[in-house]
């Protein structure tokens, strides 16, 4: 298996060794399934031809429409 090296931020580790007790894995097997399931949801996004989104809000505001729906404005009479 292949080695990487990452920097974290103190309280980012803090937030991942909670998640990985909860889940009953250690902080080494929490990232490795983290980043699993985020490799496996990127294969997939790309055989529906999503569009490839660095950042979730991208889509909320883009003004491609895909983006977030208009409301709908009621005229008061």
């Amino acid at each position: 298996m292949s080695q990487i090296t990452i920097s974290i931020d103190e309280e980012v580790k803090k937030v991942l060794s909670k998640r990985a007790e909860k889940n009953f894995l250690t902080l080494k097997e929490q990232i490795e399934d983290i980043l699993r399931k985020s490799a496996v949801r990127t294969k997939n996004a790309k055989s529906q031809n999503l569009p490839k989104l660095d950042d979730n809000l991208i889509g909320i505001f883009s003004r491609d429409k895909r983006g977030r729906k208009k409301k709908k404005v009621s005229k008061k009479k």
